[in-house]
């Protein structure tokens, strides 16, 4: 497997864009149709999520799906030619200025809540090119030698990892030193302790980037990407309303029930840019 990701990281590089593009959409229809992994489950959820949605309608989507998913993997891949500011600009649209004078104002941190949507990875750099290097939480995977590839490729900026298993104390005090950080708010909670509805079903939802914001007393926003029809991608940021919240149980809920349903929001407005391959509600 890793032997693959080297192979196909250097034969994304050496494609123009336009090339990748093509490649990523017949690569993406080849695994859609004859390969077919975790389509059933892809469908399955596309059609309870949007029960108003033909057949046809979800199949369309879920296409849609494996074609964008198989972009985000050249993409990725091809991260290490974004060498400055002109070359992240020329694949995203991010205004920041808002969210920095809010957390320059307060000398203090902010935390940016995201989703597997739009290409996650490919917004972490270009936001450490156009914006400020800043910290990202992630999970650990299980091939070792991919997991440092990938860590390698997030790093390529000056971003750092925190892995989820050290994000409270160590995202913390990276808050606390004035820092970014961004966590992935749309996977569930290993330990399903907080169950809400999600995409008209129950699922369990990480608590994390609530606490973390509450605890260090900074503000939180949504961060979507988009990718738009030239391939190209808009960042959409929205700060969700903190005040009078407290690090109680409740308010924690509270916050993470209003950032989830923005989140949920951009799902049903453009569902085949997430990445619904993911069991999302197994834990329930």
């Amino acid at each position: 497997m890793h032997t693959l990701f080297i192979l196909l990281g250097f034969v994304a590089r050496h494609l123009t864009r336009n090339g990748m593009r093509r490649a990523a959409e017949v690569l993406g229809d080849f695994v859609f149709y004859v390969l077919r992994p975790r389509r059933r489950l892809v469908e399955d959820n596309l059609s309870l999520a949007f029960p108003e949605k033909s057949k046809k309608e979800v199949t369309d989507i879920a296409r849609l799906v494996y074609r964008n998913q198989s972009i985000n993997i050249f993409e990725t891949l091809r991260l290490p030619l974004l060498k400055n500011k002109k070359d992240a600009g020329q694949l995203t649209d991010i205004n920041f200025d808002r969210l920095l004078k809010r957390v320059r104002s307060q000398k203090k941190g902010g935390v940016l809540v995201s989703a597997h949507f739009g290409n996650w990875e490919l917004m972490g750099v270009c936001i450490s090119l156009l914006v400020s290097p800043m910290a990202v939480v992630a999970q650990r995977l299980k091939n070792i030698k991919i997991n440092d590839e990938l860590e390698s490729l997030r790093c390529l900026h000056g971003n750092r990892v925190i892995y989820r298993h050290r994000a409270l104390r160590e995202g913390l005090a990276f808050l606390q030193e004035g820092g970014l950080l961004t966590v992935l708010g749309d996977q569930a909670d290993p330990k399903g302790g907080f169950v809400m509805d999600f995409l008209g079903r129950e699922a369990s939802v990480y608590l994390g980037p609530a606490y973390l914001a509450l605890k260090a007393d900074v503000p939180l926003f949504v961060m979507m990407c988009r990718r738009e029809k030239d391939g190209n991608y808009i960042l959409d940021v929205k700060e969700v309303d903190t005040s009078g919240l407290s690090l109680s149980r409740d308010h924690i809920q509270t916050l993470t029930r209003r950032y989830t349903r923005i989140i949920e929001d951009y799902i049903r407005r453009y569902p085949e840019d997430w990445f619904w391959l993911h069991n999302r509600w197994k834990k329930v």
